[in-house]
């Protein structure tokens, strides 16, 4: 049987990008739980100047495991940047998958070898929680509802056909963020996810959702704010006014 062209490029090597902020407790752990299920992937932790001690865990965890990485960065500039910087440093160092997963446990690394899986026959790989066989573990409903709401909201405005559009667990092959403008995404937290599907979907590639078991951190606090979900209402809505926009103008002209 012929291998599809995807296939032949394969998905190794695979970096896991994990940004971090007051993080210390939750560092050591997933590290552990990720070179388990997966003991040749690589990490690059990018660590956004915790204080708490996060960034120096990360060197020792790196003298001690050449599969680690890490990136400092000074201050707390949010997800998204702190995922952009880690997908460059991806890019120029050739990894042919980037991962995307939270530091605080939410994301089951024994989850990653189905998502892998998956991408030899897709661009992108979303671990889903709102597909058949996902689910969220000791989540306050209000939480998931308001996830719910977002996506629902995200997927109406934008027309993409993703289910869990905001999740955070992802893997991507290094032709899609190699094509995508990083320069262009502004995008913080809740709305960086949004943005990047978008984006991916909008430039052709295939996208596939796998389920995965979202287990709300046990250690910590969540980094999800009011100030963050304006954001994500605003920048998709805008987006979606000015889908509905292109969408008319094309309409236009192929009547006139």
């Amino acid at each position: 049987m012929a291998l599809t062209s995807r296939q032949a490029q394969g998905i190794d090597p695979v970096l896991v990008v994990i940004p971090t902020y007051n993080e210390r407790e939750n560092l050591g752990p997933i590290v552990k739980r990720l070179h388990t299920a997966l003991p040749k992937v690589h990490v690059l932790v990018v660590d956004d100047g915790s204080p708490d001690g996060t960034g120096e865990l990360a060197d020792e965890l790196s003298d001690a495991d050449e599969r680690v990485n890490v990136m400092h960065r000074t201050e707390k500039a949010g997800l998204g940047a702190a995922y952009v910087a880690g997908f460059r440093w991806a890019l120029e160092r050739d990894y042919a998958t980037i991962v995307e997963m939270d530091a605080d446990g939410s994301h089951g690394p024994e989850d990653l070898p189905r998502m892998l899986e998956a991408l030899e026959d897709a661009d992108l790989v979303v671990g889903s929680r709102y597909v058949p066989g996902g689910s969220v573990v000791n989540w306050p409903k209000r939480r998931e509802l308001l996830s719910r709401g977002g996506n629902l909201y995200s997927r109406v405005a934008l027309g993409v056909k993703v289910n869990d559009i905001t999740a955070g667990f992802r893997a991507y092959r290094r032709e899609v963020l190699g094509k995508l403008d990083l320069d262009a995404i502004a995008s913080h937290g809740y709305c960086f996810q949004i943005d990047l599907t978008w984006r991916t979907d909008e430039a052709g590639f295939e996208i596939v959702e796998v389920p995965i078991t979202f287990t709300e951190r046990a250690i910590g606090e969540s980094k999800m704010s009011g100030s963050i979900v304006r954001e994500a209402v605003i920048r998709v809505g805008s987006w979606g006014v000015k889908r509905r926009w292109q969408q008319l103008r094309s309409l236009v002209k192929k009547t006139s």
